[in-house]
């Protein structure tokens, strides 16, 4: 398979251009703006919002096989592209577990893996009886859409349960209820995993990472966690019981939380590229983003191994509303030794959006160094 569509067209997609053009495939893109990151490197563009299905017919035309760049698709509309013939990859039904958060908590906790406890919203009657259950503070995630801390919200006590509630529940019934409930989960770390899984059903997994967030957006990412041999072996299993499960074709991020008492539990999917993994990019053998082509081209999977002792990734988030490249701070962070500053080239920053990303890569003289590495680059990026 030589043409691969891509349904988004955000930095995900746009970090596959380099190992495309290695592969010798072209890809062709769905995106609404002529503006977002993966228009500079398409083959051919189809502008249209990812979930619409109608441009995913004109995409399916110009290519072998689609993937995702993110998962705010519409399964039912693409279901019936998929029985006309459409290949994608990961398969459509690997997806539809997996896109609400409630219904991938119950796909999770069905297939015996460990998760935190929640509940679906569902009548007002029973809210007050399920807090007592969980207990303050808990969380409260929408169950569609959600990303980059949007769309989750820690609760400290009923009253703001209430008042978050009380605009869903003037325009919805609870039945149709948009969020979850789950127990807050007082982590002592938060790791990841990045697994693929080949046509074949090869798996290989990546470095369990550390991920360190703030207002539950991802500021760090370090490369490999610090953590017990046989949690590594658990965190490992938990991966290969999914992809198999679902029997995907392609990459998905693996999120869990690390308790106190050494417990692994299981946090979110992402049934894609993800941002623990791009320290891939420039620290491993195949990236992230390649390793996503080999499989859904069918193409033999790579060697995810480190190819340093360690590395540490900074998010380059917006602090601001502007339309600045921010030039004298990329090269301030580029004169850092083994650093790689990845730009998206985004034309507008604000609050919290992702606008670039910088590995440094550590050898054994400085592999504890990380977090100081990532105060210089914050220390550089963030106005003081």
């Amino acid at each position: 398979m030589k043409r691969v569509g891509v349904i988004g067209g955000g930095q995900l997609a746009w970090m596959m251009a380099d190992a495309a053009q290695k592969l010798g495939l072209e890809l062709v893109i769905q995106t609404p703006s002529e503006h977002d990151p993966a228009v500079s490197i398409a083959k051919e563009t189809v502008f249209a919002a990812v979930d619409d299905a109608s441009a995913t017919e004109i995409l399916a035309k110009k290519c072998d096989v689609i993937t995702f760049e993110n998962e705010f698709v519409n399964l039912q509309a693409l279901s019936l592209l998929a029985q006309q013939g459409v290949c994608f990859r990961p398969r459509l039904e690997a997806l539809a577990p997996l896109l609400d958060k409630y219904h991938q908590r119950c796909y999770l906790r069905d297939l015996g893996l460990p998760v935190p406890q929640f509940f679906a919203l569902d009548e007002v009657e029973n809210i007050k009886s399920k807090i007592e259950y969980l207990g303050f503070p808990v969380v409260l995630k929408s169950r569609r859409h959600g990303y980059d801390g949007q769309g989750t919200f820690i609760i400290h006590d009923f009253a703001t349960l209430q008042q978050k509630l009380s605009y869903e529940s003037t325009t919805k019934t609870f039945n149709q209820s948009p969020f979850l409930l789950e127990e807050f989960v007082p982590f002592e770390r938060e790791l990841a995993i990045i697994a693929a899984r080949s046509v074949e059903g090869k798996i290989v997994t990546y470095p369990v990472v550390e991920t360190q967030q703030e207002q539950q957006v991802c500021r760090r990412v370090i490369a490999p966690a610090e953590i017990t041999p046989n949690q590594v072996a658990e965190i490992e299993a938990i991966a290969h019981t999914l992809l198999n499960s679902l029997e995907v074709v392609g990459i998905f991020g693996i999120e869990l939380f690390l308790t106190a008492d050494g417990k692994i539990l299981v946090n979110e999917i992402a049934p894609r590229t993800h941002n623990s993994g791009h320290f891939s990019l420039d620290a491993c053998e195949t990236s992230q983003f390649e390793q996503h082509l080999r499989a859904v081209s069918g193409l033999p999977l790579g060697n995810p191994a480190l190819q340093c002792f360690g590395a540490v990734m900074v998010n380059l988030l917006g602090y601001e509303n502007s339309h600045s490249d921010y030039q004298s701070q990329r090269q301030q962070i580029a004169e850092i030794p083994h650093a790689h500053v990845h730009w998206y080239g985004k034309t507008e920053s604000r609050l919290g959006r992702k606008l670039g990303h910088v590995t440094v890569l550590l050898d054994n003289q400085n592999l504890g160094l990380g977090s100081a590495i990532a105060n210089t680059i914050e220390f550089i990026w963030y106005p003081r």
